[in-house]
Order: structure tokens, then sequence, then C-alpha cells
């Protein structure tokens, strides 16, 4: 009887092939398997909402920019452009962040704008990038020593205001108080440049997934003082850092707490709204 041929390669590609049928892919239940030594992952958490970031400099619409930076209407128009223009901050990943800033003189003040935006991706497969990009949040908002009024709290937003979606309220020794006034966090000199009494920073509701606000004044010898007013939010997996800060010129002046933290807050809430577009 004729044997037939033995072909040693059409057995090794059939046992590759087996071999690989066991070892990749996804299981029945549409778990994911990751490509670590002798181990299986179960299902991996949720990537965040955002895989992308937008151009920061023109995030911003020129008429706001105008009322921001009051300085370059006096300009000429090709200064005005280049002030309006703003500065790209350097990112080696523009898809995980991206910032830009603007600054204006007048006689009046100096003005500047920052805006930082931040995509986190976690690495981590038990843990989402939303859960991740709140951990980062919560650093935020525990770095900026929100003020603890003399009831106790963080202060809010208004009479109803919340606390940020981790739980975790903001606790720590009293930071840009509020006024002398007892009823009031104040410092131990009684700082009448600090923050009025209802503008202190304090957590935001309605801005994002979380969102607090910080106002800091610089003093600096005898130079004039600078206010800068921060508006930090969440969403999803994407953390906003809006910075507003105004110098007179004249060292007598201090800048006004209510409109800085006015024109930062409609700043960062029309930079939301495009995420939700």
């Amino acid at each position: 009887m004729q044997r037939r041929g033995y072909v040693p390669g059409v057995v090794a590609l059939l046992v590759a092939t087996l071999v690989t049928g066991c070892s990749a892919g996804s299981a029945d239940d549409g778990s994911t398997t990751e490509a670590k030594t002798g181990e299986t992952a179960g299902p991996v958490a949720l990537p965040g909402k955002y895989r992308t970031l937008y151009e920061p400099c023109g995030a911003v619409e020129r008429a706001m920019l105008r009322d921001l930076l009051p300085g370059a209407a006096e300009l000429p128009e090709d200064q005005q452009e280049k002030v309006f223009r703003g500065t790209a901050a350097v990112t080696y990943d523009t898809d995980r962040r991206v910032g830009c800033s603007w600054k204006a003189d007048s006689p009046e003040a100096s003005h500047n704008l920052r805006i930082d935006v931040e995509r986190v991706v976690s690495y981590d497969q038990d843990v989402s990038d939303d859960q991740r990009a709140q951990e980062v949040y919560v650093k935020k908002q525990d770095s900026a020593d929100l003020p603890v009024p003399a009831g106790g709290g963080a202060p809010q937003d208004g009479p109803t205001g919340g606390t940020p979606s981790s739980g975790a309220p903001a606790t720590s020794t009293a930071h840009n108080p509020a006024t002398t006034s007892p009823s009031a966090t104040t410092s131990p000199s009684g700082d009448p440049g600090s923050a009025p009494e209802g503008l202190e920073p304090r957590v935001l509701d309605g801005l994002g997934d979380a969102a607090f606000l910080d106002d800091v004044l610089a003093r600096a010898g005898s130079t004039a003082q600078q206010r800068t007013v921060s508006v930090v939010f969440r969403t999803s997996n994407v953390i906003v850092t809006v910075q507003y800060g105004e110098q007179p010129a004249r060292v007598t002046e201090l800048p006004d707490s209510k409109e800085l933290q006015e024109k930062a807050q409609g700043l960062a809430r029309k930079l939301a709204e495009r995420f939700n577009d």
C-alpha cells in the first residue's frame, strides 16, 4: 500500500493555529484579556468620555476677550490681534493637555488670563478614566486649601451648594479669609484685601461634575497687589482650570473680587458648554 507523504510544515501550522486560538481574543462572556504573563484580566474599567481636546486659544470668543482684557482695546489694531490670539502652552501631546494665555496692560491695570485643559487617562484596568480624573481634581481642591467657615463645612456657592462628586469635602485651615467679622473665617492679621464675605474661595454648584473657586491676593512688597481668581472644574475625564488676574497700576488700589470672580466663572461655564456640544 502506498503511504502518503509526511509534511512537517502543515502539522506545525495546525499546532500554531490551535495555540493562538486558545490564547488570544476575548472570552465568550465579552470580557477582555490582557497580555500579561500568566495573568488573565477581567472586564476593564470604562474609558473616559473624551478622547481629544479642543484648541484653547480659539475657544474664547473675541467679545469675551475684550471684556476680560480691557487694556487691549487701547492698543493699535495689529497689537490687539496679537493679544487676542493668545500664546499656546508648550505641551508634548495635545490630546492629553493643552493651554493658552493672554495678557494686556492699560494705564489703570494689567490683566492676565490662562486656560489649562487636561485629559486624564487611567493606566489601571480597575480604575476608570473618570475615577482617576476625580482623584486628580480632589488633589487640586485640597491644594487650594479652601477655608472652613466658623459654622463648619466647606464654603459653598450659595446656600444650597454641594460638595464634589467624590464626597470628599475640602478640609483645611483658613485661607484668603472673608472679613474680620467674628461670624466668618479670618486670618490672624484680618487682611482687608481678602475676598469679602460671601465671595470666599468655595465649592461651586452647576459647573461640570465638580468645581471650586479660589481667590488669592498676592503681596509683593511696595508694588501693587495682584488678585488671581482660579476656577477649576471636572467634566468626565477632563479637568479645566481658568485663572484670571488683575494688578492695578496704583499701589493703593485693590482688585475687585466680585468682578474677577464673575468673569472667571462666566468663562468657565462657556468652556464647560463646549464639552456638551
